[in-house]
């Protein structure tokens, strides 16, 4: 009977453990995926922003040249 008590204890303990171990993985999980979805984010916002200042870039040399006053003046 003595054993049967610690048998059953044991078992709960473990299945305690179990539970909690698949809730810390379910949370990090969760974690790990938010995160990925704001380093996505953050990279088409970074991609968004070279783009307008490869474009800002092209313009204002090109506005610079038409500026210019030709070398005979």
């Amino acid at each position: 009977m003595e054993s049967e008590k610690v048998s059953e204890d044991r078992l709960v303990e473990i299945e305690t453990k179990i539970a909690f171990q698949e809730n810390i993985i379910k949370d990090l999980s969760d974690t790990v995926y938010n995160q990925q979805k704001q380093m996505d984010t953050l990279y088409e916002t970074l991609k968004h922003l070279i783009d307008q200042l490869r474009e800002s870039s092209i313009m204002s040399a090109e506005g610079n040249l038409k500026d210019e006053k030709p070398p005979h003046y």
